[in-house]
C-alpha cells in the first residue's frame, strides 16, 4: 500500500545506492532513476548529491526521508489494524535469534508485535548463529534470525535488516578521530567474538578479501557478547569490530567512538532462517510484520 515511488525513494535513501535499491526491488537501475526523477520533478527539488561513486541525501532528501518513514509506518499500522479486525490470531511462536539481534533489534519489534497480537505468545531463545541453526534443524524453534553468512541446504534464507560493522574504540583512544589503513590492523590490539559467532565469520571473510588473515592479528581476547566487548573497550586500548546497532547508546554518550578505516567498510544483512517448505500462518504473519 506504501506508494511505490515513495518506496523506491525510501529504498535508495536507506541503502544510499541506486544499484542496491534496484536489486532489492527487483527492477532495473534506469527504472529506479526514473522514479526518483519523477519525485524530484513533482517536488521541484533535488533529493540526492553524487560524490564520485557514492550518493548522499540533500537537505530536501533528508526531510522527505523522515516523512517517508512516517508514511510507511502509518500504512503498516493501518494494514495491521484492519487485519486485527478481520482475523483472530492465536498460538505460540518460538524464535531463535543471534545475540546482537536479540539484544538490540528484536525487543522493540516484539513489543510492537505484542501490541497488535496479544493472543500470540512469543518465546525468544538467544545464541550465536551456529547454535540457532542447530536449534532450527532440531525443530526446537519455529524460525531463526541470524547475522552469519554461511548458508545450509537445509534452510531457506530471507533478508531481514541491513547492518554495518564498524571498528570501535573508547572515545579517548590515542587513535580516536584519526583514519587508519587496513594493514594497520596488524599493529593493533583487537577483541573478537567467540568461534561460531556470525559476526566473527562475516568479519573474517571481509578481511580475507582484503588480504588480511585474522589469525595473524593480535587478538587479545575473544568474548561471547557485544556487551562484554564494549565494557572491555572502555577500560583498555583495544579495538573491536562491532555492529553499529550495538553501540548507538555509547556513541551518543561519547564513551565509544568509530575508527575510520580508509577504503574499507563492512555491510551485511541480517537474515531470517526458515525450514524449507510451507510456512505456518503464524510464521507468515510474523514475517509480514517484520517487513
Amino acid at each position: 500500500m506504501f506508494d511505490y515511488r515513495l518506496k523506491v525513494f525510501h529504498t535508495v535513501a536507506s541503502r544510499l545506492s541506486f544499484t542496491k535499491a534496484s536489486e532489492e526491488l527487483h527492477i532495473s537501475q534506469p527504472a529506479v532513476t526514473k522514479h526518483i526523477k519523477e519525485i524530484e520533478s513533482q517536488l521541484s527539488t533535488k533529493l540526492f548529491d553524487r560524490k564520485g561513486t557514492s550518493i548522499q541525501l540533500t537537505q530536501s532528501g533528508k526531510i522527505l526521508y523522515e516523512y517517508a518513514e512516517k508514511i510507511r509506518n502509518l500504512y503498516r499500522d493501518l494494514e495491521f489494524e484492519i487485519s486485527q479486525i478481520n482475523h483472530q490470531h492465536k498460538g505460540k511462536l518460538i524464535i531463535g535469534a543471534s545475540t546482537t539481534i536479540a539484544q538490540y533489534i528484536l525487543p522493540e519489534m516484539l513489543a510492537k508485535f505484542n501490541n497488535y497480537y496479544k493472543d500470540i505468545k512469543i518465546e525468544l531463545l538467544t545464541g550465536n548463529t551456529e547454535s540457532i541453526s542447530a536449534l532450527l534443524k532440531e525443530e526446537k524453534i519455529d524460525l531463526g534470525i541470524i547475522e552469519g553468512e554461511s548458508q545450509s541446504s537445509y534452510f531457506e534464507y530471507k533478508p531481514f535488516k541491513p547492518d554495518e560493522i564498524v571498528l570501535a574504540a573508547r572515545a579517548d583512544h590515542p587513535l580516536a578521530h584519526k583514519s587508519i589503513y587496513i594493514k594497520d590492523l596488524y599493529h593493533l590490539s583487537l577483541i573478537f567474538r567467540e568461534q561460531g559467532s556470525g559476526t566473527l565469520e562475516f568479519i573474517q571473510n571481509r578481511l580475507k578479501e582484503k588480504g588480511i588473515n585474522i589469525n595473524e592479528l593480535n587478538t587479545v581476547i575473544q568474548l561471547g557478547s557485544s556487551e562484554s566487548i564494549k565494557n572491555y573497550l572502555i577500560h583498555s586500548d583495544c579495538m573491536a569490530f562491532l555492529s553499529i546497532s550495538t553501540i548507538l547508546a555509547e556513541l551518543k554518550n561519547n564513551s565509544l567512538t568509530i575508527i575510520d578505516l580508509k577504503n574499507f567498510s563492512i555491510e551485511r544483512n541480517f537474515h531470517f532462517i526458515l525450514p524449507k517448505g510451507g510456512q505456518s500462518e503464524l510464521i507468515k504473519l510474523f514475517l509480514r510484520f517484520a517487513e
